[in-house]
């Protein structure tokens, strides 16, 4: 979660067009295609603010995972590995592979609301997007 070395490392690494941001920072010139990953719309950003491509609400943790989880970093390696395997079920894989093709065309960037990014569902599907290392 050493952010700063990621982007050390970016130029490097052939996943580093695939980010994760926070819906509410500025777009950024190396976006490409914005997609917000989280089953509820943000509070206090329009549609028009948003400048998305795409809402990938169907790869959202479930309702349950996500208020189990309620963002507590303690918890965070267990929710990984519950999403990781609610990521697999049909839903959710056929969004994973619409995100997959969106990032093989270009640079991707899923977009969250939460606060801790490193934290969030972005983080688990940027890492699954990435493959095994990154996952």
């Amino acid at each position: 979660m050493d952010s700063g070395r990621r982007h050390d490392a970016a130029a490097a690494d052939p996943d580093a067009g695939i980010h994760v941001r926070r819906i509410y920072d500025a777009p950024a010139a190396d976006d490409g295609a914005r997609v917000l990953v989280d089953r509820l719309w943000p509070r206090g950003v329009s549609k028009e603010r948003a400048h998305l491509d795409h809402w990938s609400k169907e790869v959202a943790p479930s309702t349950e995972l996500r208020q189990w989880y309620a963002h507590l970093p303690e918890r965070f390696e267990e929710f990984r590995s519950r999403y990781l395997t609610e990521l697999q079920e049909p839903e959710r894989a056929a969004e994973l592979q619409h995100l997959r093709d969106l990032a093989g065309a270009g640079p991707l960037t899923l977009l969250t609301a939460t606060k801790e990014v490193g934290l969030s569902e972005a983080a688990v599907i940027a890492g699954s997007l990435r493959g095994p290392r990154g996952g």
